[in-house]
């Protein structure tokens, strides 16, 4: 028997990304440097950041004036006014405020902190900068497996990857917002473990497991390193977006 194996590449080279870049083009270029031919089946992992630079998603703070309730949760956190501001108009309720924090249902259906809104990696200039989520991170998923496969004849899986914070545990670890060309999640209800014996609520968390292990290279901090490639997986089904992995609100016991 053939022992299984998994293999992720960073792609070097990847420069920083300006607004209106075409991410499939450069992604090409750093393919080649890697010396990669893409294949059916691989799976390009794309950092959040650089998709939602290339959509223009950075907002300067200083076109932003923020209403009586960003000032309101600004002075009970001690976050910048500006940046509340654009969490609560890039979510549908808040569930939960701390110091420098603010828990969100975000209205992509996320439950995360400020809106998945970010200061780091990104040129500040003389002010101060935001970078907000893709618009459709399933879209944006989408278009670039769309680009990618065209340019390389081949059927690629795409996953655009954030940092998520979970409950009960401490530290990030990468999650899919978007996704395409694979089933982000995978249902083994109805067949058998080790023993025979029926499984009866395993689902699989396919796309953010391969995140996870993609940002293992692309790091959290100064690595540079916002795409990887993954080859070595197998999956059968019908492709899922990243949506299929948010758990309805009825069924969400920490709310």
């Amino acid at each position: 028997m053939t022992a299984p194996t998994l293999t992720l590449t960073a792609l070097p080279g990847i420069p920083l990304i300006e607004s209106g870049a075409d991410l499939a083009a450069i992604i090409a270029e750093a393919l080649a440097r890697a010396g990669l031919e893409p294949h059916d089946h691989d799976v390009l992992v794309v950092a959040q950041k650089i998709v939602s630079k290339a959509e223009g998603r950075l907002i300067d703070l200083d076109t932003i004036a923020p209403s009586a309730r960003a000032m309101e949760l600004a002075g009970a956190t001690g976050k910048d006014p500006r940046l509340v501001e654009l969490v609560l108009r890039e979510s549908d309720s808040v569930i939960r405020t701390a110091p420098n924090i603010i828990i969100v249902a975000h209205r992509l259906g996320l439950v995360m902190a400020n809106a998945g809104i970010d200061q780091s990696n990104i040129r500040h200039g003389d002010g101060e900068w935001a970078l907000l989520l893709p618009a459709d991170p399933d879209g944006s998923a989408l278009r670039l497996k769309h680009a990618l496969d065209q340019r390389f004849g081949v059927n690629l899986a795409v996953i655009v990857s954030d940092s998520f914070g979970r409950a009960w545990r401490n530290g990030v670890t990468g999650v899919a917002i978007g996704s395409a060309g694979l089933p982000s999640l995978v249902s083994r209800i109805g067949d058998p473990d080790l023993f025979g014996r029926t499984l009866r609520v395993t689902e699989i968390a396919l796309a953010d497991e391969i995140a996870t292990a993609a940002s293992l290279l692309m790091g959290q901090a100064d690595e540079g390193l916002p795409a990887v490639l993954v080859r070595g997986l197998a999956w059968s089904g019908a492709a899922l977006p990243a949506a299929a992995l948010i758990r309805p609100r009825e069924r969400d016991l920490f709310r």
